[in-house]
Formats: structure tokens, sequence, C-alpha cells
């Protein structure tokens, strides 16, 4: 993969992120990780705009370690496209997925927001009852930020030992207008195979 080719340019990233986020936590060892990087192009070549790593085993179901969008390329959507990407990344390995903890106020605030978008307009949608095991498998994110999101939200009840979900349709309306337009990944265009680590230990070794 790239990490193992290029591991001074996924250790440069990192220590290009700690400038922006207080809580990065540096590791020197990149070959843990796999980096996605995002780019723009134009006649004088590829400009990173920003990155997310991503272990490439995690016990924790973790499917994000860090992202950064660099400052000047910031509200621009970028860090949309990155958390939309990787939850398609998730969907394509069949695994419910979570960015790693801590998250940064801004991160905390993108992720809501991209949590709020995707599983309001399934709800909005969706004829008939959902739950939210139900909500999980169709997008890949963890029961927990489902429950945590919507309850921020106050759409979501706990009665009688389970979560009842409250969706106002005038209220789910007024949420996705305030969370905006998001970005869809067309997967289908998407040539990527999941990390295999079995693999990697026999290239490893020689």
């Amino acid at each position: 993969g790239y990490f193992s080719k290029e591991k001074i340019y996924c250790q440069n990233l990192c220590y290009l992120a700690k400038l922006f986020l207080d809580h990065k936590t540096l590791y020197y060892d990149v070959d843990l990780f796999l980096f996605y990087v995002l780019c723009t192009v134009d006649e004088r070549g590829y400009h990173v705009v920003g990155y997310f790593s991503k272990e490439k085993c995690s016990e924790e179901g973790y499917n994000l370690a860090c992202i950064l969008t660099f400052p000047q390329f910031q509200r621009k959507g970028y860090g949309k496209v990155l958390i939309a990407f990787s939850y398609e990344l998730s969907k394509l390995e069949s695994k419910v997925g979570t960015p790693e903890r801590p998250l940064s106020d801004l991160g905390l605030l993108s992720y809501r927001s991209y949590w709020t978008r995707v599983l309001l307009n399934i709800i909005k949608k969706r004829k008939g009852t959902i739950s939210i095991k139900d909500l999980s498998e169709m997008t890949a994110i963890k029961t927990d930020d489902i429950i945590t999101t919507l309850q921020h939200h106050n759409l979501i009840q706990y009665q009688k030992g389970q979560h009842v979900l409250y969706a106002n349709p005038k209220v789910v309306e007024q949420l996705l207008k305030e969370v905006g337009s998001g970005c869809n990944i067309d997967s289908d265009k998407l040539v990527w195979t999941p990390y295999n680590a079995e693999k990697d230990y026999v290239g490893y070794r020689g």
C-alpha cells in the first residue's frame, strides 16, 4: 500500500496535522495505519487539501483515526467528502464504523452534521417503522452514534426498555435544512480492496 512505499510522506502528514489538532497524538509507526489523501488537481499538479488515517486492524471498530482539512481549504465541503468516504469504505467492508475518540470540537460538529443528514434523509423517506439496528445496517454508522445523534435533536425517547423514535416530519425538514447539503460518494466508481492483514504479513516477510 501507499503507506509502506511513502512512509516519510505519511509521517509528515501526521506532523502537519499536529500543528492544527490539539488532541492529535503522534505515532511514529505509521505502518499501523492506512492513509487516504484528498487532492485538488490543476495545470500545476496535485495539491493536498486534507486526509484521514485509519487503523489497519481496529479492535474497537474505528473506521477513522485522524481527519484533517488544511485551514486554507476549510469550509469548502472537503471534510464532508472525507467523512462520507470513510463510511463508504466501511460499507464495502460490511462493517459498522465510528471515528476514534476524542473528537475535536470541529470534528464533533462535522460528524454530527453528517450523521444527522444521513439518518434523517432515510427516516424522511421511510414508510412504516424502522429500528436503530436497521439504520445502522443501512448506513454503517454505529448504533451508539445513531442514538446520541437522535437524542441530541430530541427525536428519540427511552420507553419500556427500548428506544422509540419520534420524528415529526416538519422537525425533520427543519433539521435537514440546518445541516445543509452533503456529499454523496458514488460507490460504483470506487475502486478499492479492503485491507488484508494476512496478505500484508506475507508481503512484509518477503
